[in-house]
């Protein structure tokens, strides 16, 4: 090869690395034009997003899984770290399957129990969670409403209260147009209505006595003014007073004033046979509860009614009710989910779910703080709740055998039907007690 053409060999060669190597250094640290666009840079790879924890929670209401799950999804809007499970049991197997379930260690780590002595067996055997310090919420309840979610034996709360009932005396409001009749204050007024509508060829009182409880139901309407509601209430429990009170069984005889004006044949009158009575508008009255309402307004749209409290003794006097907590929402003792569960226990005793009680489910709920408004009728059951006083029996005696409820069902019974005098009602009540509560053995 001629000395030419090896350099032009050599010269290509050269130019071919120069090439080379400026390609390479261009490709790792060319930098951009001023104004324009930096590139993107590379996305890292998304962080693997944590599973939520579950937690199970169990109802005795399947009427109200609806409800129930709106409330859940806002809760979980609040917490997305948590998904709550329901689980809603038919409410005549509720018990014995939460208590297989507890029993077990397992079952749910939320759970809607019972108030009172429903409550007191299940903490008393370690299957509920004290609560006080994972829901500090509870100072704010009512005692009447923490009540029905304390054990009586080591004074512990096991429960977030969710409803109360209350007892009076409901009306039919055309019929007291149709006479004149203003709503009564005192006893002596409301006879007087009874013997009002009576003259009037109209039926006074839709009450029975067949089914023994619509008779403590009338009397925890109606006696609390004349045994002296709270003084007496608080007396008993601590035994400083008794059932053979003169008070009390001056209340119990009260009652008796009711039968000239109670349906015909009225030992017959069944529960069923009241509540069609008076939703027919063929009775005037009808002492129960409130939880009769939504019932009284599904089976007639049109039935014009309302309700006052039991009448006082005198003029002046308060009006009281008997109230009583309906259940609570607990913690499982054993749940290994105790933080989230205490979540979802603080969320039920805040206003949201205080209001879906009223407007959706149309219960009177038990948080403190709630506008009433929404439901005139719960509106008005909490103003009369001012003046009220634990539904003696329920509240107070319902812990062990025999219950003060059968007992007094069972006496009143005799009474209505003139077997058995006041004083004889009274003391079938205090011996049956007195069998096991200490406080009466002294």
């Amino acid at each position: 090869m001629s000395r030419r053409s090896n350099g032009i060999v050599a010269l290509l060669l050269l130019v071919s690395a120069v090439s080379l190597f400026a390609g390479g250094s261009k490709e790792k640290s060319e930098t951009p034009t001023p104004g324009a666009s930096a590139p993107a840079a590379p996305k890292a790879a998304p962080a693997p997003s944590a599973a939520p924890v579950v937690i199970q929670f169990w109802t005795w209401r399947p009427e109200d899984v609806a409800v129930y799950n709106k409330l859940i999804g806002i809760f979980q809007q609040q917490n997305p770290g948590i998904q709550v499970v329901q689980t809603a049991h038919k409410n005549t197997e509720y018990n014995t399957i939460l208590s297989a379930a507890l029993s077990g260690k397992s079952g749910p780590d939320v759970f809607q129990s019972r108030a009172y002595g429903g409550l007191e067996s299940f903490a008393q055997s370690g299957y509920m969670e004290p609560l006080e310090n994972w829901v500090p919420e509870l100072k704010d309840f009512s005692e009447a409403a923490r009540r029905g979610a304390t054990s009586i034996k080591d004074g512990k709360i096991y429960g977030v209260p969710f409803a109360s009932q209350t007892l009076f005396v409901y009306y039919n409001k055309k019929m007291y147009q149709k006479l004149g009749l203003s709503v009564p204050s005192t006893w002596d007024k409301f006879l007087a209505n009874l013997e009002a509508m009576k003259k009037a060829g109209i039926q006074p009182l839709a009450n029975g006595a067949k089914d023994g409880w619509t008779l403590e139901v009338m009397m925890g309407a109606l006696a609390p003014n004349f045994y002296g509601a709270n003084e007496f209430f608080n007396k008993v429990i601590k035994g400083e007073t008794n059932f053979l009170d003169p008070k009390f069984v001056q209340a119990i005889d009260k009652l008796r004033d009711l039968i000239p004006y109670m349906p015909p044949m009225y030992m017959g009158v069944s529960y069923t046979d009241m509540q069609a009575a008076f939703i027919n508008e063929q009775a005037g009255h009808f002492i129960g509860g409130s939880f009769e309402a939504g019932y009284f307004s599904s089976q007639n749209p049109d039935l014009q009614y309302d309700f006052f409290p039991g009448p006082s003794a005198k003029e002046g006097e308060p009006n009281y009710v008997s109230t009583y907590a309906d259940g609570n929402f607990s913690m499982n003792a054993a749940s290994t989910k105790k933080a989230e569960a205490a979540k979802l226990l603080r969320f039920f005793a805040s206003k949201t779910t205080g209001e879906a009680f009223i407007k959706e489910l149309k219960q009177v709920s038990q948080v403190p703080g709630i506008d009433p408004t929404a439901n005139p009728f719960i509106a008005k059951v909490l103003s009369v709740q001012k003046h009220s006083t634990p539904y003696i029996f329920l509240v107070g005696f319902r812990y062990q055998q025999p219950t003060g409820s059968s007992l007094a069902q069972a006496a009143l019974q005799g009474m209505f039907a003139g077997k058995l005098t006041a004083a004889e009602v009274c003391k079938q009540i205090q011996e049956g007690i007195a069998t096991y509560y200490k406080p009466f053995q002294k």
